[in-house]
């Protein structure tokens, strides 16, 4: 077994961070629900697709820090590897953002894993090499491949489906807004203790 995990929105919550700097930046009223999707939604709306692109910059690099783990997600991955169970994270992400000031988000992400207790021996002990960060879709999907991943879990439902997905992964989406109750074939969780009902480790 090695349990392949998606990074964010699947290990990281950005609700709450998204919400918070968009208000600092007087892009949004603060009754605006606390969603990183409403955040986004509001702001193309109002036609400000370039401000949502670079807030994005700005929160995965220097606010990066700021961003809450999901709730169960950390005791997860410490149960794995206290066990014995082989757990990787496979993200796809840039390097860079695409407008804005040219923050390293693959440092600013592995730091936020570090501050989190996942390199550290006495919290979760996670090997750093255990971490991908790829630079496209194409090679997040050919590194679950070469990894050799038996169960794979990541939140948006058109990657599960992507026709590259390798064969024999049992995919499973995580859904905490309950925004894909059907119309996929996946088996899915809302929380991380739906997960572990379902991979057990």
């Amino acid at each position: 077994m090695l349990i392949g995990v998606d990074f964010d929105n699947t290990i990281v919550c950005y609700d709450g961070l998204f919400h918070r700097v968009a208000v600092e930046q007087g892009l949004i009223p603060p009754e605006v629900p606390v969603s990183k999707n409403q955040v986004r939604d509001y702001l193309r709306q109002c036609g400000q697709e370039d401000a949502w692109t670079q807030m994005q910059g700005y929160v995965y690099g220097d606010r990066m820090k700021e961003a809450d783990p999901f709730p169960g997600v950390l005791e997860f991955f410490t149960r794995c590897v206290q066990d014995g169970v082989k757990i990787c994270i496979v993200s796809h992400k840039t390097r860079h953002p695409y407008i804005g000031p040219k923050y390293d988000l693959h440092a600013a992400a592995r730091g936020w894993l570090e501050n989190q207790g996942f390199f550290d021996p006495d919290r979760i002990n996670l090997s750093p090499d255990q971490v991908y960060f790829e630079l496209t879709k194409q090679e997040k999907l050919q590194r679950i491949g070469k990894n050799g991943c038996s169960e794979f879990i990541d939140d948006l439902p058109e990657f599960l489906g992507e026709a590259g997905f390798p064969a024999g992964v049992d995919r499973i989406l995580f859904d905490p807004q309950n925004h894909h109750l059907s119309g996929h074939p996946f088996r899915r969780a809302s929380s991380w203790a739906e997960i572990e009902q379902l991979i057990p480790c």
